[in-house]
């Protein structure tokens, strides 16, 4: 069977297991992987390979870009301490820690009498490491947005995922390099990584911004999704041929594209139709990426190994977990700490896809114990996606974390029709008194919009949700709603001249590190309430301690 048949049928698959998934709640993209595998097993087709060049040049750019255009900048700016933390120094800690408990499981094995696991120096073990690093987070994310995380959650996770794969990607790159013999010491690594992060932010930097400059000159959306097309997997080519980081160069145009050019160059109607050809064209390069991933894998070489797969799996859990807590701990004592029950999901969510299983594909042939390592990093990832991925949703739930937004979502869905109806049949009222339009025309309308109204509110009554949890969800919305109210007078007075540039950055640092209290779910003013009692409290003990003629006890 040729090409063109193979992908339309995997698309009709795709549709089938989306429509399934939706049916009995699945994660969309777990369910694709064991559909691929059974497929795989079954050996009906040749299914295309998840070669280096396909992930690179066809399925990388569009994902990456989709997610970085969507992200607000300053948001990212504001907890761009547990981003860059977890993305950077947390996967480079994360490559060593990963092949330091490999080579010790590695030595532990050696002396059992039947030795499973051939021994592993260290060149090959930072191989695998920096192959495993980067996480992926899209069967985590989707599960989130379904079930209603925290936005904060969301953006951590994905904010991570979006610079870890260019470190991992430089990282394991320069491991090869040392494997084969380039001889890279340790002042050549960080000036090499320096050189390929830092030209991949200028050249995403560039090509998005000549895109939003071009978007400004042009009003038709076909031409301006199709320059959105071109930053995508422009920035990406362009940075690749230079030998810098494609993926950071695509994160960086897809902030300044969705941070600038959406807004400068864009009308709302082409706003809605970019994001939708954004969101089917990464709903469909996930689907195919999912089932390839299933395709690839083949469970009979898998299995042979399996003792050694699963220890590989510790080892990348058990590491993943040590940084997460790690960067949640220096953090804590900063105002970009992150909530205890968040660093359990952080640490499960952290997934392996795709991207490990391509770098790991382009190892050199002659490389020794190079099937061994394939095997486990495909185990591994295997068994991120199937174990971790299946059940993330009953660890948020279990922790308070998923779940609750999503009957908030109907709640305030509900309230918002309410006021909606209400303001249009102010309206038709007003319309009728002027006798205007034909009265029949209007009261079909009145009927339609009087049914509306009061479906709403049956709706809104009938909806089981605990009035506690409902005046919490009000107070975050009005206290956000006031942040940014004192945030947008706070810019005035600073562009206006009218308090100092210090004044107003310190004032500012404030009211971000009280709008990353409400998108962690914590209220400042509870905190302050909080504060105020236990001020009284030690006020009343001091009382207590201090004797009438003014001595202390």
């Amino acid at each position: 069977m040729s090409s063109e048949p193979i992908i339309i049928f995997l698309f009709i698959v795709a549709s089938g297991v989306a429509f399934a998934a939706g049916r009995w709640n699945l994660p969309y993209t777990v369910a694709l992987v064991v559909v691929g595998l059974i497929l795989g097993s079954m050996e009906i087709f040749q299914a295309p390979e998840l070669t280096h060049d396909l992930l690179f040049l066809v399925f990388l750019p569009g994902l990456i870009f989709e997610a970085a255009y969507h992200i607000k900048f300053d948001e990212l700016w504001r907890d761009r301490a547990p981003i860059l933390s977890l993305a950077i120094p947390g996967v480079v800690v994360s490559i060593v820690l990963t092949a330091l408990l490999l080579l010790m499981i590695s030595s532990g094995m050696s002396l059992m009498p039947a030795q499973i696991l051939p021994p592993i120096e260290w060149p090959l073990a930072l191989i695998f490491g920096a192959a495993i690093a980067a996480t992926d987070p899209v069967a985590v994310v989707s599960i989130f947005r379904n079930l209603g995380a925290p936005p904060r959650l969301n953006l951590l996770i994905e904010g991570e995922s979006l610079l870890n794969d260019g470190t991992a990607i430089v990282f394991f790159g320069l491991m090869l390099s040392i494997l084969v013999g380039s001889g890279f010491s340790t002042d050549h690594i960080v000036i090499e990584f320096v050189m390929v992060v830092g030209g991949g932010l200028l050249i995403g930097g560039i090509v998005g911004t000549l895109i939003s400059l071009a978007l400004r000159q042009i009003d038709d959306p076909m031409i301006e999704i199709m320059l959105t097309t071109v930053a995508a997997y422009g920035s990406f080519l362009v940075a690749d041929q230079i030998a810098f980081s494609g993926v950071i160069s695509t994160v960086v145009a897809g902030l300044v594209c969705g941070n600038y050019g959406a807004k400068v160059g864009m009308s709302p109607s082409t706003r809605i139709a970019v994001h939708a050809f954004w969101e089917y064209l990464a709903f469909m390069l996930n689907s195919l990426i999912f089932l390839l991933i299933g395709l690839e894998v083949k469970i009979d070489s898998l299995y042979e190994i399996w003792p050694v797969i699963f220890l590989a799996y510790l080892a990348v859990t058990i590491s993943r977990f040590i940084i997460v807590y790690a960067v949640s701990y220096l953090l804590s004592f900063t105002k970009a700490s992150i909530p205890t029950p968040w660093i359990a999901i952080l640490s499960w969510g952290g997934l392996r896809g795709a991207l490990s299983m391509v770098l790991v594909l382009s190892l050199p042939f002659d490389l020794p114990n190079r099937t061994l390592v394939i095997n486990m990093v495909f185990g591994v990832v295997l068994l991120s996606i199937l174990f971790q991925g299946m059940s993330i949703s009953w660890l948020g739930r279990k922790l308070g974390i998923l779940g609750v937004k999503r009957t908030l979502a109907d709640y305030e869905k509900h309230r918002v029709e309410i006021q909606l109806s209400h303001r249009v049949l102010e309206e038709l009222k007003h319309l009728e008194k002027m006798h205007l339009y034909d009265k029949t025309a209007v009261d079909r309308l009145i009927h339609y919009y009087t049914n509306r109204f009061e479906s709403a509110k049956s709706e809104l009554h009938n909806l089981s949700i605990d009035r506690e949890l409902r005046s919490q969800e009000d107070l975050m919305q009005l206290s956000r709603r006031l942040l940014l109210c004192e945030r947008s007078h706070l810019l005035e007075l600073r562009q206006s001249g009218r308090i100092s540039m210090q004044v107003a950055e310190e004032l500012l640092a404030d009211i971000d590190a009280r709008l990353l209290d409400l998108e962690s779910g914590e209220l400042f003013v509870e905190k302050e309430t909080l504060s105020s009692e236990d001020e009284q409290a030690a006020t009343t003990e001091l009382d207590e301690n201090v004797v009438p003629n003014g001595t202390r006890s």
